[in-house]
């Protein structure tokens, strides 16, 4: 008694330690709200045919867009029919109303947010994954409404100093300006909020995760050899032009195996895809097409250089609200209805913009520059504004 009892020597009279306890795997968090489907656990190979569905990521790149495109093609048929059923029809035109204009923007969003989101479910993902995460997104929003803003005016401008633009009067007064300017705002809003939803949040997502060279190549002359059939295309050289020299770095960044190739791929076609969207709009010029592709890759360089979408998203919708409402030109043809300045064109319409409006003059090419180099200069040197699926796609 008062003793301690010695160890048993076990294995050549030496002591044995008891071996510390194992800890149970990690296991990766899961949102249970969230229906499994067509997921593969990251620690178990694809077996059997489901590698052709399924990849690192989860469902492959090509899956999902075909599945994203199946979804708007049904959702939009829908809502078309339950309009024609209702008898309802949306003005069309210009000069263009602010209400129509919002529901008929409205509806095209709503088609849009429910595609990627049934989307998002099969992906086990959150509609924020798609480039709408990353720090301070109110902060970049309302930097990208004052960018947007700031640059038409300097392009409006240029015009006028150049003899190009010519300023009138008021075309509003009283409690119409308020009004006006706030309905404009909420379109423009939606707008941004459609426009870069499909090119700039999903789209550019998806394709970045599983876009080659080759791959980028084959999509962009398939939508320049579809965008030519079209019998109603305006300014298609726009395209064409944009298609060739998103080509060349492109090829480099292949040829080098750069880390960020995808993602710039990706950017290659969503700008072409951009650009060539509008071709179909009333009075666009070359120059206009060209510009609202240039303006697609410069939002893709924000998304880099931000960690979102939100800096693109506050520039689109103000640029076109000072077009449309503040300045009251003419946007791709289209003249809104109560817009607050009255501004007419004159001289070559290669200037001018003639019926594009601003956008379809030389003078927006340098503008857009002057963009970019406002996003380097105020988020090129932040490391922590680098968006996390770019640095996935990076690693």
């Amino acid at each position: 008694m008062g003793s301690e009892i010695p160890p048993v020597p076990t294995d050549g009279g030496q002591e044995t330690e008891e071996p510390p306890p194992v800890e149970p795997a990690a296991v990766p968090e899961t949102n249970s709200d969230v229906p499994i489907l067509f997921t593969q656990p990251a620690d178990e190979p694809a077996r059997g045919l489901s590698w052709v569905f399924i990849g690192e990521e989860g469902l492959r790149a090509g899956w999902s867009l075909a599945i994203f495109i199946g979804l708007l093609f049904v959702l939009g048929a829908a809502i078309n029919y339950g309009l024609k059923l209702a008898h309802v029809k949306l003005p069309r035109g210009s000069p263009l109303p602010p209400n129509a204009a919002f529901v008929g923007e409205l509806i095209q969003f709503a088609v849009l947010f429910l595609a990627v989101w049934v989307v998002s479910l099969i992906e086990r993902r959150k509609v924020l994954d798609y480039n709408l995460r990353g720090p301070r997104p109110l902060a970049r929003f309302g930097s990208g409404l004052l960018a947007g803003f700031v640059a038409l005016s300097v392009l409006i401008g240029g015009l006028a100093a150049g003899g190009w633009l010519h300023f009138g009067g008021f075309a509003l007064s009283g409690g119409q300006i308020a009004v006006y300017a706030l309905e404009w705002a909420a379109v423009f809003l939606i707008v941004g909020c459609f426009e870069e939803g499909l090119a700039r949040c999903y789209l550019l997502f998806t394709l970045a995760r599983g876009l080659n060279f080759w791959w980028g190549l084959a999509l962009v002359t398939g939508m320049c050899l579809l965008f030519s059939l079209n019998a109603n295309a305006n300014g298609l050289w726009g395209t064409y032009a944009i298609a060739l020299l998103g080509m060349v770095p492109c090829l480099v960044l292949h040829l080098l195996k750069a880390p960020n190739a995808g993602f710039w791929n990706a950017a290659w076609v969503t700008s072409v895809m951009f650009g060539g969207g509008h071709t179909s709009n009333g009075g666009e010029n070359w120059v206009g097409i060209f510009a609202a592709a240039g303006i697609g890759l410069v939002f893709c360089a924000s998304i880099r250089l931000t960690g979102s979408a939100w800096w693109a998203i506050g520039c689109h919708a103000s640029w076109d609200w000072g077009e449309s409402y503040f300045y009251g030109t003419q946007d791709s043809g289209m003249v809104a209805q109560g817009h607050l300045l009255t501004t007419t064109q004159a001289g070559n319409a290669l200037w001018s913009g003639g019926a594009v409006g601003p956008e379809g003059s030389l003078l927006t090419i340098p503008v857009i520059l002057l963009l970019l180099l406002v996003l380097l200069v105020q988020y090129g040197r932040r490391r922590e504004a680098v968006p996390a699926a770019a640095e996935q796609l990076a690693g």
